[in-house]
């Protein structure tokens, strides 16, 4: 039993066969193998399938409402950035409730990884059209098909300036695997968008769909262009697997004025309401 697993003598919330489990263990293995202490490894998740999977890992974690997950993870970044924050949860989730927080955090750069399930449907709530499901898509409540335009993670991720954007596939575990490794050890937020099916509710994006619209990208890929990556980014015909886009920069700790010269996570540092009371006597400024 790796330092990650967890006791099996308890019942999944997941349909058999559903991209999730496969999910578990690719993380579970990243996890190991970067020999991460499971103390200072923190999830944090909205609601939905997929956002279940921080309660089978044996971590900390922080399971709140629905779309919520990321808003959290880059909160307790903040507060101690010594900590391995991961904000997990399914595209409805992270894209629909939470599409106003993914903008605004890909704008902050906090040093956290955000792992995406996207199986393009709503699991947990009966099936219904997610931010990602293609036109066309028949639904439980969609009875004519999908005739809104998915949005396109990727390019969305690209276009607002993130400094590592991946898209995975929970078919091909060890591939996936390295890439969460490669989010985990990168400097700054890092999204994977992770493909898999919902084997209930979607019989469209199956795992051989997935196999046959997928491909890797090879290490000739430019992971510094991001010209190249948003190009790739918007072929929606055949979906590029791999690091689209990778470069350094400054994460949120880096750059918010609270932490220049102090490097004390701010749970650690003294506060004396006598500092907090002159702030509030502070005489205010009369334009």
């Amino acid at each position: 039993m790796s330092n990650f697993e967890f006791n099996h003598d308890i019942d999944m919330a997941w349909c058999p066969g559903c991209g999730n489990f496969p999910l578990r263990n690719i993380l579970i293995k990243a996890l190991t193998e970067l020999q991460l202490d499971p103390t200072q490894v923190v999830f944090s998740s909205g609601i939905g399938q997929a956002a279940k999977m921080p309660q089978y890992v044996d971590a900390s974690y922080f399971n709140g409402l629905h779309g919520r997950g990321l808003a959290v993870a880059s909160a307790i970044s903040a507060v101690n950035p010594k900590l391995t924050v991961i904000a997990e949860g399914g595209d409805g989730d992270m894209y629909g409730e939470g599409g106003n927080h993914l903008i605004h955090n890909i704008r902050r750069n906090p040093h956290l990884v955000h792992i995406v399930h996207n199986n393009m449907v709503y699991g947990l709530t009966k099936g219904q059209a997610s931010p990602t499901s293609p036109i066309g898509l028949v639904t439980p409540l969609q009875l004519d098909g999908v005739y809104n335009q998915p949005i396109n993670p990727m390019a969305l991720a690209l276009a607002m300036g993130a400094t590592f954007v991946a898209r995975g596939f929970s078919g091909d575990q060890e591939k996936t695997k390295e890439l969460i490794k490669a989010a985990i050890l990168h400097n700054g937020y890092a999204i994977i968008d992770i493909f898999h099916p919902c084997v209930t509710y979607n019989k469209v994006n199956t795992f051989a769909w997935y196999k046959s619209h997928t491909f890797w990208l090879d290490e000739a890929h430019p992971k510094t262009n991001k010209e190249a990556a948003m190009k790739l980014a918007l072929d929606e015909e055949r979906l590029a697997c791999g690091i689209l886009y990778q470069v350094e920069g400054k994460a949120y700790p880096q750059r918010h004025p609270f932490y220049q010269g102090n490097l004390t996570p701010f749970y650690q540092r003294k506060r004396d309401p006598k500092d907090i009371a002159k702030l509030f006597n502070k005489p205010k400024a009369h334009s």
